[in-house]
């Protein structure tokens, strides 16, 4: 049987737990699916918007682990991040991607389209099809509106560089489900398999 994943479970780096969260399942109001791509970030990362320091925008990032960071992109879309590492330190996980398993007339209701394979393909989309709004900021993910399951063991993990960035952009830090066709774009090559919650 998966377990709940707790705030404890969320003290390891940035990579790790992107690598760790794929065929995790996460809900929203019981609205979700399985993770199958996401991205890693670290305070040392010229990407991250924990690299200048703490701000109002991303105060979030530096608060306790197992806390969503919600952020807007391009002034459109909610983009939801679970926090990493120890409080202070600025590290977080981007989901980008998720195959819809539970409540899809939901998903294609807020997406206003029928085709599952867009309806979370990508980190705004997930947003939208979730109702991620920025209340949700620094809310718990092992407590309602969430619910994060961990993954199976083993499960096959491509790697590649990050998308959508101009810095650090040939750092290894997404990472997909091997052979979904649910991804935003197609991965690069295998990894190691994940290490389990």
């Amino acid at each position: 049987m998966p377990r709940l994943l707790h705030p404890d479970d969320f003290l390891g780096s940035a990579a790790d737990i992107a690598r760790a969260l794929i065929g995790a399942t996460l809900l929203v109001d019981g609205v979700g699916g399985v993770i199958v791509e996401t991205e890693a970030y670290d305070r040392d990362d010229p990407a991250s918007h924990s690299h200048a320091g703490p701000t109002p925008r991303n105060a979030a990032m530096f608060g306790a682990p197992g806390r969503a960071y919600v952020y807007r992109s391009y002034g459109i879309h909610w983009c939801l991040n679970f926090v990493c590492r120890e409080s202070g330190h600025g590290a977080g996980v981007l989901i980008r991607a998720i195959e819809p398993t539970h409540g899809l007339d939901r998903m294609r209701e807020r997406r206003g389209l029928e085709n599952p394979r867009l309806l979370c393909a990508g980190p705004g989309r997930v947003g939208q099809a979730l109702g991620i709004v920025h209340a949700f900021n620094g809310c718990r993910l092992d407590q309602p509106p969430f619910e994060v399951w961990a993954a199976a063991p083993d499960v096959p993990v491509s790697v590649g560089p990050r998308i959508g960035i101009s810095k650090a952009v040939d750092v290894p830090w997404r990472f997909g489900l091997m052979g979904s066709r649910y991804l935003s774009r197609p991965m690069g090559l295998p990894s190691k398999p994940a290490k389990a919650f």
